[in-house]
C-alpha cells in the first residue's frame, strides 16, 4: 500500500477514536465510530485476497448494522429525553445501545464476525482490529454502563468467557485463537463493568498491552499458524521464551500480568456477594486456559521433523527490540499492579 496511503488511513483512524472519547453528544460519537469504520475497511484489504475481501465484507455489514442501531437508539433517546448529551440515556435505550455496542466490539452472543475477519487479514492488521478499534466502543459502553441491566452486562460477559475458551480450543489458526481469546478477555471486563468501571479500564489497558506484546512477538516471527510456531526456537530462541511467557501472562497464571486484573476482579465479586459469578467465570476461563497450554507446549516441548535452515534472526536483524519491550511489560509488571489500579 502507498506510504502517504496508508498515513492518511492511520491518521483517520486516530481521529475516528479521538472524536469519539471527547464528544458528549451522540451524534458525534456515532460520526466517529463511522469514520474508524470506513478508515480500516483498505486496510482489511491490504492483501488483496478473496479471504481478505471476504473478511472486509463481514465486517463492514456487522459494523453498519451496529452503527445504524446506535443511531435509531440515539434517535429515540433524544426523543424520550429531549437531549442528545451521553449522559441523558434512558434504561430502555441503554440496553439496545449496549447490544450494539458489544456488536461492534465482537462480544457474544453476537461475535461471529469476529474469528473470521481476524483469520482473514494480515496480522498488522489484526492488531488494530484487536486493540485500537474496540477503544472507542468500550468508551462508550463505561459511560452508559450504570444505565444498563445488570442482567444483560452479566449474560453478554459469562456467555462471551465460555464461547472465548469453547471456541478456541479445537482451531489451529493464530489468529482464529487470538480472535477468541478477544472474546474471552472482553468478557471478564464487561462482567465487572457495573460494579467497578475503575477495574474494568485496568483490565481493558492490560488487555490491549498482552494482545499487542503477542501479535507484534508473531509479526516478527512471520507465524500464523501452529506448524509455523513449532520452528521458531531455531529462529529467535529469546523472543519465542518471552512469547510463551506472555501466552502465559494472556491465559492469567500467576505471578505474570495478566493474573492480577483476574485477582482484582474476581476479590471484587465477592465483596459484591456474587461469589457464585465469581466461581462461574473462573471455572469458565479454564476452558481458555486449555488452549493457551497448548501452544506453549508447542511452542516449547515439540521439536519441528526438520531443521530449520533460516537464518538466526536475532543475530542478523535488528527487529527483536520493539517487541522485547512489550514482553518485558507483558510480563513483569504484576508488582507494578497497586500503582497502576490508582491511576485509573
Amino acid at each position: 500500500m502507498n506510504p502517504v496511503t496508508l498515513s492518511i488511513l492511520l491518521m483517520s483512524l486516530a481521529i475516528g477514536t479521538t472524536i469519539t472519547l471527547s464528544s458528549h453528544h451522540w451524534l458525534l460519537a456515532w460520526i466517529g465510530l463511522e469514520i474508524n469504520t470506513l478508515a480500516i475497511i483498505p486496510l482489511l484489504t491490504k492483501n488483496f485476497h478473496p479471504r481478505a475481501v471476504e473478511a472486509a465484507t463481514k465486517y463492514f455489514l456487522t459494523q453498519a448494522a451496529a452503527s445504524a442501531l446506535i443511531l435509531f437508539s440515539c434517535l429515540y433517546n433524544a426523543w424520550k429525553t429531549g437531549e442528545w448529551s451521553l449522559s441523558c440515556t434512558v434504561n430502555s435505550t441503554a440496553t439496545v445501545l449496549s447490544i450494539a455496542l458489544v456488536m461492534k466490539l465482537g462480544l457474544a452472543p453476537v461475535h461471529f464476525w469476529m474469528p473470521d475477519v481476524l483469520q482473514g487479514v494480515p496480522l498488522s492488521t489484526g492488531l488494530v482490529l484487536s486493540t485500537w478499534q474496540k477503544i472507542a466502543p468500550m468508551v462508550l459502553l463505561l459511560q452508559i454502563s450504570q444505565h444498563i441491566s445488570l442482567f444483560v452486562l452479566i449474560s453478554v460477559g459469562l456467555a462471551s468467557i465460555l464461547i472465548g475458551g469453547w471456541g478456541g480450543i479445537s482451531q489451529t489458526q493464530v489468529r482464529k485463537i487470538l480472535a477468541f481469546s478477544s472474546i474471552g478477555h472482553l468478557g471478564w471486563t464487561i462482567v465487572i463493568l457495573k460494579f467497578s468501571p475503575q477495574l474494568a479500564i485496568y483490565n481493558f489497558a492490560l488487555y490491549i498491552i498482552l494482545t499487542t506484546a503477542m501479535f507484534v512477538s508473531l509479526m516478527v516471527l512471520s507465524s500464523s499458524n501452529l506448524t509455523q510456531i513449532s520452528t521458531s526456537w531455531a529462529k529467535t530462541p529469546a523472543l519465542t521464551t518471552s512469547m510463551v511467557l506472555v501466552l502465559l501472562s494472556l491465559a492469567g497464571l500467576p505471578p505474570l500480568t495478566g493474573f492480577s486484573p483476574k485477582l482484582l476482579i474476581s476479590l471484587e465479586l465477592v465483596k459484591q456477594n456474587t461469589i457464585f459469578l465469581m466461581l462461574l467465570i473462573s471455572f469458565a476461563s479454564l476452558l481458555s486456559l486449555y488452549f493457551y497450554l497448548r501452544l506453549t507446549y508447542v511452542v516449547m516441548l515439540t521439536l519441528s521433523p526438520n531443521t530449520s535452515n533460516s537464518l538466526l534472526m536475532w543475530r542478523t536483524l535488528n527487529k527483536t527490540h520493539f517487541p522485547s519491550v512489550l514482553n518485558i511489560l507483558a510480563i513483569f509488571a504484576f508488582p507494578l499492579t497497586p500503582t497502576m489500579v490508582l491511576l485509573m
